[in-house]
């Protein structure tokens, strides 16, 4: 029987950070069954979810200390389970362009949250458009959508809404 631990880590950036990680996950006997990986201002944060045998598992947790010391980073982990999933709803996803307003992120969650549409994955950046340096910002979302939510009346709403923020924006199945 397998059992599964999430690992979140943060600390400073720099080359060199992610291969003793995953070097010390494959030596204890754990696999990595999912992963986010990213740089954020000067900060790499990482997180995973490992999947191994009960022992595996206590290795991992047993080392963590020290590859923080070693890495110096900090890491938070817990024990978890593998998400059962029952076929109550649909994955769609969700992309929006926009001139760069710190509103946005809270108003498309706020949205979802409304609707009772769970967000899975979200991530956003911001860059400066090329021809007129104007600051932009863009969001990637995964969303759940209840099998029962009526989606073109969902799309609707959800278009009406980018519209009404001059948010442009896309919103289909995950194939």
């Amino acid at each position: 029987m397998l059992n599964y631990v999430a690992i979140s880590a943060i600390g400073k950036n720099r080359q060199g950070l992610v291969e003793p990680f995953i070097k010390a996950v494959r030596d204890c006997g754990c696999s990595v069954v999912d992963s986010r990986m990213t740089v954020l201002g000067n900060q790499f944060a990482m997180m995973m979810l490992l999947s191994g045998t009960w022992d595996a598992i206590a290795k991992i947790e047993n080392l963590l200390p020290r590859l923080e010391e070693q890495l110096q980073l900090s890491t938070i982990v817990e024990r978890t389970v593998i998400r059962k999933t029952d076929g109550s709803s649909m994955p769609y996803a969700i992309e929006v362009v926009a001139a760069d307003d710190p509103a946005i992120v809270h108003e498309m969650a706020q949205f979802f949250t409304e609707r009772e549409v769970s967000i899975e994955d979200l991530y956003s950046g911001t860059y400066t458009a090329a021809h007129t340096g104007t600051p932009m910002f863009s969001l990637h979302m995964t969303i759940a959508v209840p099998t029962d939510v009526s989606i073109a009346t969902l799309r609707g709403e959800f278009m009406e809404f980018c519209d009404q923020l001059n948010l442009d924006s896309i919103m289909e199945p995950v194939k």
